[in-house]
Order: C-alpha cells, then structure tokens, then sequence
C-alpha cells in the first residue's frame, strides 16, 4: 500500500469567520489520524484572500498538543465462575474472550492465579497461556501473576521457555509474592513456600536468568542449568503488586510494574508508582519504568444497565466480606439479596466509587487516573453473569479508546 498524507492550506470559506477555518484545520488533523493518514501537512501563505494560513509553525504547535495520545489498553482475566454454568465452559469463554479481545485491538491479554478459591477458577496461568498462544495470532498473552513461591524458579523459566517458542515476543511473564489463596492451600502447594516467600527477590532474580538465557549470579549452585527451548526472544518481564515491596523490587530489578488498583481501590497506588519511578534501576533490555495499572471497569449503554450488571459483582463482594464466597449470580437475584440483607447503602457507595457506568462516564474517571499517576498502560477486569454483556463492555472500552484503528502510530505534522 502507498503512503497517502495530506496537506491542509485552511482555505477561507465564505460566511465563515477565519477564526473557524483555524479550527478546522486542527479538527481535520485528528481526524487524518484516526483515518489512518501518515503526515498532515500545513502551508504557509501572506495577505492572502483565499488561503489564511499564515503561520504553520504555530498551527504545528496546536495540532500537536491535540492529537490523540493513544493509550495502549489490556485484558486482565481471572476466568470467574458463573452460577448455572459449569467451570470448564468458564475457562473456554477466557480463550474466546482472548480471541475476541484481539480482534478488538486489545495489547495484552494476562491470566492470573488462584488456587482453591470457589469463584476465581483459572488455577493454572501457563496452561491457559498455551491454549490461548494456539487460538491468537498478535496479541501479547501473560500471567498476572505466577505466584512465585508456590513454585521452582527453574521450572516456570522452562515452563515460559516452552510458551515463548509457541508464541515469539508475544510473551509476558508477571509475577506476584501472594499466595492467591489461603495459607493451607499454600502449604499444600508447596510445603516450603512461607521461607520461598522469603527468598522472593533472589528466586525472582534467578528466574529472570533462566528465561533470557543468561548467567546466573557467580558461584551459584545452579549455574550450570539452562531453561530450555532456548531462542533469540524472551518474555517480557513484570513484577505484580499493590505495596511499596513490589514496586521498590520492581525499580532494583529494572522491570515494568503493575499495580493491581482493584485489589486496594487505589490506595497507596501513588506512592508506589512514584517510588518504583524514582528508584528505577534502567539496563539493556528497560531503559526506563513503565507502569501499568490494572483496574475493575464495567460499561454499557447507560448508567443503570451498567450498574444493575455491576450488582452480581457487588452482591459478591459485600457477601465475601461477611465470609461468602461461590459463583457470581445473576443480577435480579443479586438485587434481591442486596435488598432483603438491607446492603443497599453498601452497594450504592461501591457503585458511586467504582469504574462503572455508561462509556463517557466511565472513561471520564479512567482518563483522570491515568493522567494523576501517569500511567502507561491500563489493564481492565471485568466480571458479568452474562458473558455477553462483558463482551460488549469490552467493545465499548475497545471503541472508546480507539484500540482496533491499525495505524496507532504519531502522524508527521509538516510544513509545506
């Protein structure tokens, strides 16, 4: 396909103030963007009665500051279980939302981990991984997280290994300290995970060797091992968290960072992403911090579609609270019990203070995240009883922020 640009010349219309055909220029330089254009170009014309573009610098300068920042947007995943449908559907509907979140132009698409647990089912993040390498063609595929004490550094380098030759530079590899389960699950796990968890940063360490195919630390017992296939590429590194810990081991080891804002509803999300900044530690492969937050986000038409579906996740949450934990529910039940437990309170406060209503809105509160903490990436989880409906609020983020436009890089903007 040729290159095709344009060049704008603001040409005087008649019956229209100047001043408008300015505007308009800058308003067709957005719209060359998100049409895919290459360059927008400006012309330069003196005491013209036609043509009144008299300064292209300062034009330049204005369509600079508008066009679109494209923020790159990403799926977090926790398969959750769905009253009246069984577990093993639940994992399919990931591969086919992870298909799905490709085609809608999605960056990422991360699995996490939790063992045990009656409503979060995906268990297994490097299985889940594999199946979806297998079903998707450009998508970057992670975990978020592998919960490292649970297991041998050595054997998820191998495992990540094997996940990189199936899906080349489209691997991410997050990594998280918390057990994603309760303590006896834990031991059950791995019966030495409370001192593994101790040995966090150094297992961490190890393993990002391992899965680069680099040495290990001089005088390491291990060092001999090497994490196969080997290859050319390797994962892309993440430390998971929602404490200082993470984001302070995140800028020794100089690696992006994710900060799970819907486990804490953001608090302490800035002190950590300002201390992961400050301390970050660049290197070859990260020359400088990047951060991702990972937010609970739900939307639809209007307002009270959207929270009438948050109510399943609302209902979950105000009886996790209280010791309940099962599958999601549909959102008339879910109703139902807010109200005949008096939890109405609850669930309105949840409701004004989450990431949940109609489109504009809810990315209205999005946007203003992003820009106080200065985020470069988000990732959205959502949770719906009717799969559905979280498609289409998948869809809805996905057009909102413009994700399946093909050419998301900065267009030249010159002077001719």
């Amino acid at each position: 396909m040729k290159e095709v640009s344009i060049l704008e010349q603001s040409v005087s219309v008649e019956g229209k103030p100047q001043s408008v055909t300015i505007q308009d220029s800058i308003n067709l330089a957005k719209t060359a963007e998100k049409l895919g254009y290459k360059r927008f170009w400006v012309s330069e014309h003196h005491n013209h009665p036609t043509i009144v573009g008299t300064a292209p610098e300062v034009l330049m300068a204005a369509i600079a500051t508008q066009r679109m920042k494209m923020k790159e947007v990403s799926i977090l995943e926790q398969s959750v279980s769905v009253e009246g449908k069984p577990q093993s559907v639940t994992i399919q509907d990931s591969i086919n939302l992870a298909k799905t979140a490709e085609k809608l132009g999605y960056k990422r698409f991360w699995v996490s981990e939790h063992h045990n647990h009656p409503t979060i089912v995906g268990t297994a993040p490097e299985v889940l991984m594999a199946a979806i390498a297998t079903q998707t063609k450009n998508i970057r595929i992670g975990s978020a997280g592998i919960m490292l004490p649970h297991y041998s550094p050595f054997k998820v380098a191998e495992q990540f290994r094997v996940l990189e030759a199936l899906a080349p530079n489209r691997i991410d590899l997050g990594l998280g300290r918390a057990p994603g389960s309760d303590g006896r699950t834990a031991l059950a796990l791995n019966p030495n995970s409370r001192n593994d968890s101790e040995q966090f940063p150094g297992h961490v360490r190890d393993l990002m060797a391992w899965v680069n195919n680099e040495k290990l630390i001089e005088g390491h017992p291990f060092g001999s091992l090497i994490a196969q296939p080997t290859s050319e590429t390797g994962p892309e590194m993440w430390m998971l968290g929602t404490s200082n810990y993470g984001a302070q081991l995140a800028a020794y080891l100089g690696i992006p960072y994710c900060f799970a804002h819907f486990i804490t509803n953001g608090s302490g999300m800035k002190s950590a992403i300002e201390i992961y900044k400050s301390e970050f530690q660049p290197n070859k492969k990260y020359k400088k911090p990047r951060v991702n937050v990972c937010l609970w986000a739900l939307t639809a038409k209007t307002n009270d579609e959207a929270k009438y579906l948050f109510s399943s996740r609302a209902a979950w949450k105000i009886g996790r609270d209280i010791g309940h934990l099962g599958p999601i529910t549909d959102p008339d039940n879910a109703l139902n019990i807010i109200n005949s437990n008096n939890w109405e309170n609850e669930y309105n406060h949840m409701y004004e203070n989450s990431l949940v209503g109609e489109i504009n809105y809810t990315k209205d509160k999005i946007d203003k995240l992003i820009k106080e903490n200065d985020v470069d990436e988000i990732s959205i989880l959502s949770w719906c009883h009717d799969e559905n409906a979280r498609i289409k609020s998948y869809e809805l983020f996905s057009n909102a922020y413009e994700l399946n436009i093909k050419n998301t890089n900065y267009k030249n903007v010159s002077v001719n």
